[in-house]
C-alpha cells in the first residue's frame, strides 16, 4: 500500500507542476499575441510597446518560457538558464547603479564557473522501491513498463533467473537490466531478497 501512495503522490505533484506550466505557457503565449499586435505602436515612445517596454516584455517572456521548461525537465540545467535570463535581465533593464552591475556581472561569472566544474553529467531516472514478493504483472501495469514474465512471477523470481543468466551473485546493489528499466537489489533479510528498487529514465 505504501507503494502504491507514494506513486499516487509522485504523479499528482507532477501533474500539478504540468498544469502550472501549462498556465504559464498559456500567459506566455497571450503575452506575445498582445506584444504583435500592438507592434506598430513601437516608434511612438508615449505607447506600448516603445523600446523599454519591448525590451522588457522580451526578457520577461525568455524567464518565462524557461521557468516552463523548468517545471517539465526537472534539471539542473533549466534552474542555470533561469538565473542566468534573470540576472541579465536585471542588469540590463535596470540600470540603477554601476555596483549594481558589477555584483550582476560576477553572479553570471559564478553561473558559469558553477556550469563548469560542478555540473555533473547524470541520467535522471525515476526509483520506485517494492517488496521483492510483489508481482511483476502488477508492476508493469502500475509503472507503464515491458518486464518480461510468465504467469505470476515476482519481481524477485525475474531478477534471479536474470542473475543466474549473467552468472552474477545476488547481494545488495546487483543489478539487472530491460530496455526501458532496471531492477536493483535493495534489501536481503536472512539471505531472501526482500526489497527491490525498480529504476527507469525519465527521459
Amino acid at each position: 500500500m505504501k507503494e502504491y501512495m507514494t506513486l499516487f503522490l509522485k504523479r499528482l505533484t507532477n501533474l500539478l507542476e504540468y498544469v502550472i506550466a501549462l498556465l504559464l505557457a498559456a500567459g506566455i503565449l497571450i503575452m506575445t499575441v498582445r506584444l504583435i499586435l500592438t507592434f506598430g505602436n513601437l516608434s511612438d515612445f508615449n505607447k506600448y510597446p516603445n523600446y523599454d517596454d519591448l525590451l522588457t516584455t522580451c526578457f520577461n517572456l525568455a524567464i518565462g518560457i524557461e521557468m516552463v521548461r523548468m517545471l517539465y525537465f526537472h534539471s539542473p540545467q533549466t534552474m542555470y538558464e533561469v538565473l542566468l535570463f534573470a540576472i541579465a535581465r536585471q542588469i540590463i533593464i535596470d540600470h540603477s547603479s554601476p555596483i549594481n552591475s558589477l555584483i550582476g556581472v560576477v553572479s553570471i561569472a559564478i553561473l558559469f564557473a558553477t556550469r563548469k566544474f560542478l555540473f555533473v553529467t547524470f541520467d535522471e531516472s525515476d526509483k520506485i522501491l517494492f517488496r521483492a514478493s510483489q508481482k511483476v504483472r502488477s508492476v508493469n501495469r502500475l509503472l507503464h513498463l515491458n518486464l518480461p514474465y510468465e504467469e505470476n512471477e515476482t519481481l524477485r523470481d525475474i531478477l534471479l533467473k536474470k542473475l543466474r543468466e549473467e552468472d552474477t551473485y545476488p547481494g545488495v546493489g546487483a543489478c539487472i537490466y530491460f530496455p526501458d528499466c532496471a531492477l536493483r537489489i535493495a534489501k536481503i533479510t536472512d539471505g531472501k531478497i526482500t526489497r527491490i528498487e525498480v529504476i527507469r529514465s525519465i527521459h
